[in-house]
């Protein structure tokens, strides 16, 4: 797959939106959502302790992960995420910790299900964020929407329809962005594909994932989680093509997660065009896993 530099668009001004939680309890927005200049997320809230399990699991691991904020610490170590097979069947679970070692990864050909989501505006206008400098993986790179995965629970592991998959997804935007469900119900949610990939992200943590992508257009109030989100905005697809011609000169403010440039290179602007017409699920196809 080419990873070749995107043609020359002109220079673009980043949008962010200031975090406010939606006091609607309609399944739409009723407003358009105009974002501003864009600004750091600020002081973080309150977050849950570290459990008793969690902890115990961290006293075993190596003193790399001394490093480790205690908020990720007890997402690596609490969430199960679903493992699956080169044909995304379920085979097992484990945490989230070890499916995302490399080592483990490699040795034991960990493949886990994970998610996607690419939200618009009625604007047609991508929202991208940043994610946190206190991410394991992949820290301070831009990506899609939002980026996580289905966990090994009731609710997440129905394949009718893939409502497990929505269903996380409308769990994670809520705990990453501050979406409330009722802005982001789970059948507006559309599939598009899957695709499996590996990407290391450092010597010790990387990917290796059955990723679905799931597209939705709504207008959404934002209050971003900083244990999550380092910044946010939103981009028209020129202003994407000349995020990506910087990223490929090397720009160091503006590297693109491995899965976010895998989806932009393959399938993300001829699915925009479907954005804007109207027509997205004429692109979807659930039955095959692209791998890349």
């Amino acid at each position: 797959m080419s990873t070749a530099s995107l043609f020359s668009f002109p220079s673009f001004h980043l949008r962010s939106l200031l975090p406010s939680l939606s006091s609607s309890s309609s399944s739409s927005s009723s407003s358009r959502f105009a974002p501003p200049r864009l600004s750091p997320i600020r002081s973080p809230a309150p977050r849950t302790q570290l459990s008793v399990r969690a902890f115990s699991a961290v006293t075993m691991t190596d003193s790399n992960d001394a490093g480790m904020d205690a908020v990720q610490r007890r997402l690596m170590f609490e969430d199960e995420c679903i493992l699956v097979d080169e044909n995304d069947r379920v085979v097992g679970h484990d945490t989230k910790y070890n499916c995302h070692l490399m080592e483990k990864i490699e040795a034991e050909n960990l493949l886990h299900r994970a998610f996607s989501v690419f939200l618009f505006n009625s604007k047609y206008e991508l929202l991208l964020q940043q994610r946190s400098k206190t991410k394991v993986t992949f820290p301070l790179v831009w990506t899609n929407t939002c980026c996580s995965h289905p966990l090994y629970r009731e609710s997440e592991l129905i394949e009718e329809n893939v409502l497990g998959v929505r269903n996380a997804a409308q769990r994670k935007l809520f705990d990453e962005l501050g979406i409330v469900a009722e802005d982001v119900p789970v059948d507006e949610f559309t599939p598009l594909g899957r695709m499996l990939y590996k990407a290391p992200s450092d010597g010790k943590w990387g990917e290796h994932e059955v990723d679905y992508l799931l597209f939705i257009v709504r207008d959404v109030k934002l209050q971003p989680n900083p244990d999550e989100v380092a910044e946010i905005k939103y981009v028209s697809r020129e202003e994407l093509k000349e995020l990506v011609k910087k990223a490929d000169a090397g720009d160091e403010a503006v590297k693109l997660s491995p899965w976010f440039r895998l989806v932009v290179d393959n399938f993300l602007m001829k699915w925009w065009d479907h954005v804007e017409k109207g027509t997205i699920t004429e692109a979807a196809d659930m039955k095959t896993i692209h791998k890349l």
